[in-house]
């Protein structure tokens, strides 16, 4: 009987841990996402571009961090990880744009 008890009680306490995490808004939990249908990602310009909104969505995403070392580690994780995909983003662009003007 107390071993059931004890389980009941170990389940009861993870649903109420769960609490805080489902009251946020979504958005709380959303990844940082940045727009680029309206960029050349085969342009300076366009990589300029989005290097500005990747900063400025690693600020948003990064803003409730309290302590600096933090918010500063945070941005910097984010701001990586969005300028890896547009790497990669880019790579599958060059050989389409290169197809265009071979023809």
């Amino acid at each position: 009987m107390t071993d059931l008890t004890a389980k009941i009680s170990g389940l009861a306490m993870l649903a109420l841990a769960a609490l805080p995490i489902a009251a946020l808004p979504a958005s709380a939990l959303a990844a940082p996402a940045v727009k680029v249908a309206d960029l050349d990602v085969t342009t300076a310009e366009g990589s300029a571009v989005f290097q500005a909104r990747a900063e400025r969505a690693a600020r948003d995403f990064c803003r409730n961090e309290v302590r600096l070392s933090r918010a500063v580690a945070c941005r910097a994780a984010v701001e990586q990880e969005l300028v890896e995909k547009f790497a990669d983003l880019r790579l599958a662009a060059l050989p389409q744009a290169q197809t265009f003007a071979a023809r």
